[in-house]
């Protein structure tokens, strides 16, 4: 049987004069793009750039909404109120909607990005605070979670279409959290074992932990993080690697 996964980046992260990534050469490469809205980056005219070259690309497009932490680029924790949340990411994907309608072109998914994508996937209330935004403006949007977190299963109980994530780049315990961006050796860049790493999560169904055993981790879509150097190559490097082995790379909307 043919394997599949969607490969997927974080893009529009620009902000005016200051260029985060390569967004046209890597909406080449991958199946989809996790596009910023403008909380912890990107502004209008570069996301609607982005947005423009993910359709010619034929690249789905997903709202990656997030804390509003400019500074922090929203990696920072928040204890945001329920309803302000929810109000957050309403706002978020309301102009990522306006901005892909006025060039023809649709979002289908959200992805939470950082400290926000971090906390719903164990704290409950934050998470129904973000999926009742969903629910409420576009209940058809698929949510893109961290595989193996109970976020999961809050989504799938409220009606809502979930995919599993990995990251290719981001080191794991053993337990499937991700490793601390504050810990070393939580962030990879030797992009020919990030491949391979990409190859054994789709043939193996998980990846080694950094505490040395193996841990099984069940995802239909792949992040290489956009803003992370060398990410070009890496993108590049694990398309091919998983081509090579017989992987179509497909997004799952």
């Amino acid at each position: 049987m043919s394997k599949c996964i969607d490969l997927n980046s974080d893009l529009g992260e620009s902000f005016g004069q200051w260029q985060i990534g390569n967004d046209a050469a890597m909406l080449k490469v991958v199946s989809s793009a996790n596009i910023a809205c403008g909380f912890h980056a990107g502004s209008p005219k570069g996301i609607l750039q982005t947005l423009k070259a993910a359709k010619t690309n034929n690249v789905a497009i997903g709202a990656h909404v997030g804390y509003p932490d400019l500074v922090g680029f929203g990696r920072r924790n928040m204890d945001v109120a329920s309803d302000e949340l929810t109000a957050d990411v309403i706002y978020q994907i309301g102009a990522l909607k306006g901005l892909a309608a006025a060039i023809g072109a649709k979002v289908s998914y959200v992805k939470p990005h950082g400290a926000l994508y971090n906390t719903i996937a164990h704290d409950k209330r934050q998470a129904m605070a973000v999926i009742d935004a969903i629910c409420t403006l576009d209940a058809k949007l698929v949510l893109v979670a961290l595989a193996g977190s109970a976020l999961i299963g809050w989504a799938k109980a409220s009606g809502l279409a979930v995919v599993a994530e990995a990251f290719a780049d981001r080191a794991y315990h053993a337990d499937g959290t991700l490793v601390a961006r504050t810990q070393a050796g939580a962030v990879l860049h030797d992009a020919e074992l990030v491949a391979e790493r990409m190859l054994q999560l789709v043939n193996d169904g998980g990846v080694n932990a950094i505490e040395g055993q193996f841990v099984a981790i069940a995802a239909d879509s792949i992040c290489v993080h956009g803003d992370s150097p060398g990410v070009l190559l890496m993108a590049q490097t694990v398309r091919d690697r998983l081509q090579q082995h017989g992987v179509t790379i497909r997004s799952f909307v």
